[in-house]
């Protein structure tokens, strides 16, 4: 390959990686938007497109195979083509969890909902991954480490969150009825997953930002 075709090869996989970023954006905001209203056509709008997910991954996948089995690229080049191949994968796995989101607003329980709202985990996590890919593009590794330190508050919330829904199951009454009590912990699973979920998806975002830090300076630092 050309010099000039290789290096546009490497800059279509970088607009590559955005372009998927995007649509994994899309499906996050699109099951955050189905945990806030309840609504069942965002959820079902969520798991349907999972599949173009996964179809874009394989696709970037075989494209960084080939540039590492082709080109073989050194130093730079080859960060670059090691955190696409990585960040992918994290990106695929974002696109899961909000799969697992859309499911868990069609039987989302709002009596239960902790003191700190599901909604601003959500949009923490969200904008951790914007923020992340945007740190990609430009290749700023300031923001890379700002975004690591700024998902301890993810972290916090997230804590915050599920003690509340803990505190609430213990301090409930329910009558008398195993069905009841079934249906009360079947409830409370779901919250805890969805803020579960929730928080894994912003630490993928920081393993994005970790991935770009190794790629710009080559420093391992965030990478865990």
């Amino acid at each position: 390959m050309p010099r000039e075709r290789y290096q546009d090869a490497l800059e279509t996989l970088r607009s590559d990686v955005l372009e998927m970023g995007e649509q994994v954006d899309t499906q996050l905001e699109t099951a955050l938007e189905g945990l806030s209203n309840g609504a069942e056509s965002p959820a079902q709008s969520v798991i349907e497109g999972d599949a173009a997910i996964n179809e874009r991954y394989l696709a970037l996948e075989t494209d960084c195979v080939d540039l590492f089995a082709l080109q073989q690229p050194v130093a730079g080049d080859l960060r670059f083509v090691t955190a696409s191949f990585k960040i992918i994968t994290d990106l695929e796995r974002i696109g899961d969890l909000a799969v697992n989101l859309a499911r868990y607003a069609r039987t989302r329980d709002r009596s239960l909902d902790p003191d700190v709202a599901i909604d601003t985990i959500g949009e923490e996590a969200r904008s951790l991954l914007a923020r992340s890919l945007t740190a990609y593009g430009d290749e700023d590794a300031a923001a890379c480490r700002r975004i690591a330190a700024d998902d301890d508050g993810i972290d916090a919330l997230c804590q915050r969150a599920s003690e509340s829904v803990t505190r609430d199951l213990i301090e409930r009454r329910v009558e008398d009825d195993p069905w009841a009590v079934e249906r009360l912990l079947d409830d409370v699973s779901s919250v805890l997953l969805t803020i579960r979920d929730l928080e894994r998806a912003a630490d993928h975002a920081v393993n994005i930002a970790a991935r770009t830090l190794y790629m710009v300076d080559g420093d391992p630092e965030l990478i865990y």
